[in-house]
């Protein structure tokens, strides 16, 4: 899949983007790319947020979720949850994120906020979802606590410039 259609964010729409992930983020991540270039592009069926000529951005129901590179290249550090290693190989392929396999989740995650899955081992993101119940519910013996929205080796992470 390839980047169509690059256009440059106006400043209006730039600082409206910034303050939503401040929300989410917090200020500190998105203070250290705030003064980067932002642009808008298509990719397939998909918005995408290329920052300084990267793709680091993506959009679902015009909400913005950073890539699994934004993540390890901007380093947010909020709304993580953390499985175990027999799950890793099932969130790497796009799989929900179930429960029985959480070993952690950042309590202030609420139902229906973007969230960023690591492994416990290495503390690696492996993928980005949206959450299905809150933080407080996800470490539990049954049920889906996160949607796969990207993932390590899809179509997103292997966007053409």
């Amino acid at each position: 899949m390839k980047i169509r259609g690059r256009i440059q964010l106006r400043k209006s729409a730039k600082n409206k983007l910034l303050d939503d992930l401040t929300l989410i983020y917090g200020d500190t991540v998105v203070q250290k790319f705030a003064s980067s270039k932002f642009e808008h592009a298509e990719a397939g069926d998909t918005s995408v947020i290329l920052i300084d000529g990267k793709v680091l951005l993506f959009a679902v129901d015009n909400i913005y979720f950073p890539t699994v590179r934004g993540v390890m290249e901007l380093g947010f550090e909020k709304n993580m949850v953390v499985v175990d290693s027999g799950a890793v190989r099932f969130v790497v392929n796009g799989a929900d994120v179930m429960s029985p396999g959480i070993v952690r989740a950042d309590e202030s995650i609420l139902k229906g906020d973007p969230v960023i899955i690591k492994e416990e081992k290495y503390g690696k993101p492996l993928a980005i979802g949206k959450a299905l119940v809150p933080g407080t519910e996800m470490v539990s013996d049954s049920g889906k606590a996160v949607k796969s929205l990207h993932h390590v080796g899809d179509e997103i992470w292997n966007l053409e410039l």
